[in-house]
């Protein structure tokens, strides 16, 4: 049996299953199981993002749709944000940020950010966490922006060692944390 990363390799799987918005706009909207491979698709075209399998994405969409969003322009899949809510903890980790090509320069990163954090699954969620590497300057300058446009502090520490975690395989990943002043479901 082929492994399934070779067969999404030999088919154009970027178009989304739902159908195309008429206007040309973007939209944003929780994921479904069938988005998984435009998703997958969409993150191999975002270097040097860190690939998953599209088992992963597909489970992500699945399992975790109500803290992941999926920005859709022309019936493309344009953006991706996936998350989920830490266990026992009133914080939306971020796992992944994803814009391709034709949607860059509109602010949309944020936008997906915004739309996680107003839906009623993060109604008590005070505190967004993410890991960096240092030399990532577009997720730096994105969480900034989005821990000032919300009054939010924002911290960081070094978290996955290059050496302890990676083997030296991978830049050090700074855990960084923006505490808001309210939840921004709530405040909504």
């Amino acid at each position: 049996m082929k492994d399934m990363n070779d067969f999404m390799n030999s088919h154009d799987r970027t178009r989304s299953p739902r159908s195309a918005n008429p206007s040309g706009a973007v939209t944003l909207r929780k994921p479904v199981s069938e988005d998984g491979a435009a998703i997958w698709n969409l993150i191999r075209a975002c270097k040097p993002l860190d690939e998953n399998s599209v088992y992963c994405n597909l489970l992500q969409c699945d399992h975790f749709r109500d803290t992941c969003v999926v920005a859709e322009k022309d019936g493309e899949v344009v953006g991706w944000i996936s998350g989920y809510i830490v266990p026992g903890e009133d914080t939306l980790f971020v796992w992944q940020v994803a814009v391709g090509e034709k949607a860059r320069g509109l602010g949309l990163a944020g936008k997906m950010l915004d739309e996680i954090m107003e839906r009623e699954e993060c109604i008590n969620v005070d505190q967004m966490k993410t890991t960096i590497t240092k030399d990532n300057d577009a997720s730096w300058a994105l969480f900034r922006k989005f821990a000032r446009r919300h009054g939010g502090d924002l911290d960081d520490d070094p978290h996955f060692h290059e050496d302890d975690h990676f083997e030296g395989r991978h830049d050090t990943e700074h855990m960084v944390t923006i505490t808001l002043p309210e939840p921004l479901a709530a405040a909504a």
